[in-house]
């Protein structure tokens, strides 16, 4: 039996797919663990991080704090002090205390009266006048700790029942993927190399 040596153009044909396939399998591992990864920091700063600390979580609905919060911006509130909170602090309070309709808009002036209570002139960002009434503290629910662009129409559906179950299965359906990815590239790359043929 003579066994044949290939030649380099021979070589290069056999070796060149599997490097190929190599990169572009590594590439998907890439992506995907990234993907996850993105995912998980999102889930843990829009959900865990609120939780632990008591803060508020809103979605930014309409264009009057552009472009610092647009639309669908996921904003997460910590409740300050009235005297802690300055020009320039960004605030979600109730349109009228005790109800649940809020806004979100940044501090252009403080006032204090005589008896040390303070009020707030508030203005979005994208208005051209400040707001019509000052806020008082009561109607305060929390100063913007930080904004996730993009999440808030994800935090919306999770204030329903269809939504929620979508998203939870949209997110098991991801977490499987990816699990099942990064086991079969570690699966294939333990796998070894069979010898060429004789021919």
């Amino acid at each position: 039996m003579v066994r044949t040596t290939p030649n380099e153009t021979g070589t290069a044909a056999n070796v060149m797919p599997d490097t190929v396939r190599q990169t572009l399998s590594a590439l998907k591992v890439v992506l995907v663990s990234g993907l996850l990864a993105i995912v998980l920091v999102l889930g843990v700063l829009a959900v865990l991080v609120p939780a632990v600390t008591g803060s508020g979580t809103y979605t930014i609905l309409t264009s009057s704090m552009k472009p610092s919060l647009p639309p669908a911006t996921f904003v997460v509130v910590t409740r300050e002090q009235p005297v802690d909170l300055h020009v320039g602090d960004v605030i979600t309070y109730q349109l009228a205390s005790g109800k649940p309709a809020v806004v979100t808009h940044r501090i252009v002036q403080v006032r204090v009266d005589s008896d040390n209570s303070r009020t707030f002139i508030t203005r979005g960002d994208n208005n051209g006048i400040a707001d019509p009434k000052p806020v008082r503290p009561a109607q305060i629910k929390g100063k913007v700790w930080y904004a996730i662009p993009f999440v808030g129409w994800i935090a919306e559906l999770r204030r329903t029942s269809i939504g929620t179950t979508a998203l939870t299965i949209a997110g098991l359906a991801l977490l499987a993927y990816g699990v099942c990815v990064v086991a079969l590239t570690a699966a294939r790359a333990r796998k070894p190399k069979s010898d060429d043929a004789p021919a």
